[in-house]
């Protein structure tokens, strides 16, 4: 396999790093982790940079080889990562790209790419994580509007979303997975209440959603009604399968970083850390290939990823994790000072495991749809 640039994505390489190193030094100071109307500004801001620039479109219609380039150069560039638009940009936006109407693709796609809304993800419940099918929150049929009550938890940037992906079971008489639909719910619409989570890391990009009979048109159902499992595995394959790729770069750049830092306080000279790195330098090399696979066979497939998708998302979520667990051995008694490089980072990966499916779950589809191992009684 030749994975030289071909000449048009050389040009591609030399045109994006000529911009960056122009927008970059003009964007503002980043905002606090824990002010999320600020980064909800700060994030769409970005994304307007990019999209006036001509790079919006990346994520979605560009060739795969280009996505991957644009990956590598903005996260290289030290660029602001997706933050509170990556439900819209990387999993919500393209569900809707691949299964709603030309009427929702021209009314959701544009505003996402120019950087004006942000989504959040209403799929998880209290009691409903990695069953995902057992969702209770009910919308039942009232003339051209769905009538949603009940809980979601784990809402990725619900206080800051103008929008949200949600899960509803419409028939709760049909087999579990049968009834689920799939709706654009507006944030603003009267009977929602949001109510902030702050995390271990002490940020609070999640938070407990309440739908108290909340009224959402028949138009914003994506797919047809209680076919909203199969819509729901195409927004997963999505989260899984290249929602992510961005973050194995940055992981390759921190490993050279921690690499760098071992040197310097003299953790280096152990032998043991100095193998732990190596040997996650080649998983995350791995990683990265895996990458250009799923991408690519997204692109040959219609854009939609394949399940190849869930060993990605398995075996990066651990990796994630080793890397962390690496930087506090070189930080020694520094990993424990949350104003050192990493430890934050250390914190939040504890949840890469369960995060988009849990590594259970992963490894249910992996055995049972790629390895063809019986289903478990």
């Amino acid at each position: 396999m030749d994975l030289a640039d071909a000449p048009e994505e050389a040009e591609f390489r030399a045109r994006l790093r000529e911009w960056l190193a122009k927008a970059l030094p003009t964007l503002p100071a980043k905002p606090s982790p824990e002010d999320w109307p600020a980064r909800r500004a700060y994030d769409l801001g970005w994304q307007r940079m990019l999209y006036d620039a001509g790079y919006a479109h990346v994520h979605w219609d560009a060739p795969p080889g280009v996505r991957l380039i644009f990956l590598e150069e903005t996260e290289k560039a030290g660029a602001p990562y997706v933050g509170a638009n990556f439900v819209g940009l990387l999993h919500a936006g393209p569900t809707v790209a691949a299964e709603g109407t030309d009427a929702q693709r021209a009314r959701w796609l544009p505003p996402i790419l120019r950087g004006e809304e942000v989504w959040c993800q209403g799929f998880s419940e209290p009691g409903a994580g990695s069953d995902l099918a057992s969702l209770r929150t009910r919308a039942w049929r009232d003339a051209d509007h769905y009538v949603v009550s009940g809980s979601k938890i784990w809402t990725s940037h619900a206080e800051v979303a103008d929008w949200c992906e949600l899960l509803v079971r419409t028939d709760p008489r049909a087999p579990r997975h049968r009834g689920i639909t799939w709706l654009a719910m507006p944030m603003d619409a009267p009977g929602v209440t949001v109510r902030p989570l702050r995390t271990l890391a002490g940020s609070a990009e999640f938070a407990e959603v309440f739908l108290d009979e909340v009224r959402v048109p028949v138009a914003h159902r994506v797919g047809e009604e209680n076919d909203g499992w199969r819509v729901t595995m195409v927004t997963l394959s999505f989260e899984r399968g290249t929602a992510f790729v961005g973050e194995v770069v940055a992981c390759r750049r921190v490993l050279g970083e921690l690499a760098g830092e071992a040197r310097r306080n003299g953790r280096w000279d152990d032998p043991a850390l100095r193998r732990r790195l190596g040997r996650l330098n080649a998983e995350f090399r791995a990683l990265w290939r895996l990458t250009q696979w799923n991408v690519s066979e997204a692109q040959a497939t219609g854009g939609v990823p394949g399940v190849r998708g869930s060993v990605f998302k398995l075996r990066y979520s651990h990796a994630r994790q080793e890397l962390y667990d690496a930087a506090a051995d070189v930080l020694g008694d520094g990993a424990l000072d949350l104003d050192r490089p990493w430890v934050l980072d250390r914190l939040s990966s504890l949840s890469y495991t369960i995060a988009a499916g849990t590594s259970q779950v992963q490894r249910n589809i992996v055995g049972e749809r790629i390895l063809g191992l019986p289903k478990e009684r």
